[in-house]
């Protein structure tokens, strides 16, 4: 039993019956599988070889039967029927042509739909084309929903303080790049400077989305092909709200915003040894935020090249170039620089933010 369901993992992910999409379940499709390798067989036989109860092998059987992917052959010599495959080509095939038509059938009612929605929508008044989603669980389907629906691009203005989703949560973010979809993002740098903010910066760019920093932004903002966007409502309320804004004037600001934006951050890069690096002449990049921010929490040299994973001398060597950009001489100078700049809150020393909405 244990060589068979591996053999059929080869064939689909794990847990995903390889026939699922006709609505056979794993016990199913092994009864099945195993019957046509051996033309017929009795329950007892079949159900020591699926490692099943024989209630359940039975139970299964019935199943494939109302499908008619078996058959059960009259009772002879004393001994119970036996099970007998259907012909694949002819059973399966069959099955699959209904399926084709259901999900046809599925298409065209999304279709007609989605365009008796946009001619409501073209008649609809302007306050229509903005909509009000309160509660954490609304706001994080319909911000899943924004990127799953996108098709060419995704644009994002990234805080360090999500609001109802984690960077780690977003999964809906991974399957959009699969699935061809671009992403380009702009973060602030207080999330650069978390441990967690960097992991999840360093995953993206390691699937090839585009990410630029700089200091604030003005707004969380995500926008999917230029045609709806997502923005956070302030409110005096326990639980978060959010805007979804529609094509129309104040989505083509909204996509402004983002650009003016997008053109004034730095792009970020993975260096040789997978940490941030900011592309553009001076000011410090990701490690040396992190550097800065373990420096004035207190740590030495060696503390914060371990905690970091690097060597000594590069700590020296970063801590001495940020001394030279900052014109300073100690690194009681270098602190106080380190405030006027903005380069560290004074708040976020020990703030990890997640990179998310």
């Amino acid at each position: 039993m244990a060589h068979f369901r591996h053999s059929v993992s080869e064939y689909a992910p794990e847990g995903v019956p390889v026939l699922g999409a006709i609505g056979l379940d794993e016990d199913q499709e092994s009864a099945y599988r195993v019957l046509v390798g051996l033309g017929a067989a009795e329950v007892t036989d079949l159900a020591h070889r699926l490692g099943l109860p024989e209630e359940g092998t039975v139970r299964a059987l019935r199943q494939l039967e109302r499908r008619g992917l078996v058959a059960q052959s009259s009772a002879s010599s004393g001994h119970s029927g036996r099970w007998v495959a259907a012909p694949p080509a002819v059973a399966l095939g069959a099955l699959l042509t209904q399926q084709r038509h259901g999900l046809e059938q599925a298409e065209l009612a999304a279709a007609l739909l989605a365009q008796e929605f946009r001619a409501e929508a073209e008649e609809s008044m302007v306050h229509d084309l903005v909509e009000v989603v309160s509660g954490a669980t609304a706001v994080a389907n319909r911000f899943a929903q924004l990127q799953l629906a996108a098709e060419k691009e995704v644009c994002a203005l990234v805080t360090g303080k999500p609001v109802a989703v984690t960077g780690v949560e977003n999964v809906a973010e991974e399957q959009a790049v699969r699935r061809g979809v671009t992403y380009r993002v702009v973060v602030e740098r207080e999330v650069v400077s978390g441990e967690v903010g960097l992991a999840e910066l360093a995953a993206a760019l390691g699937r090839d989305e585009q990410v630029r920093v700089i200091d604030r932004v003005p707004t969380k903002l995500v926008v999917a092909d230029r045609s709806l966007a997502m923005v956070p409502l302030a409110r005096n309320t326990a639980g978060p709200a959010a805007l979804i804004v529609h094509a129309s004037g104040l989505l083509e600001s909204l996509m402004g915003l983002f650009e003016a934006v997008w053109r004034q951050a730095l792009p970020l890069r993975l260096d040789a040894v997978g940490v941030l690096e900011e592309e553009g002449p001076g000011g410090p990049d990701g490690v040396d935020l992190q550097i800065l921010s373990l420096l004035l929490a207190g740590l030495t040299d060696a503390s914060v090249a371990k905690q970091l994973d690097l060597g000594l001398r590069t700590v020296q060597r970063r801590v001495k170039r940020l001394m030279e950009i900052a014109e300073v001489s100690t690194r009681l100078q270098l602190g106080w620089h380190v405030y006027e700049r903005g380069w560290v809150a004074r708040d976020g020393i020990h703030d990890r933010p997640d990179r998310a909405w």
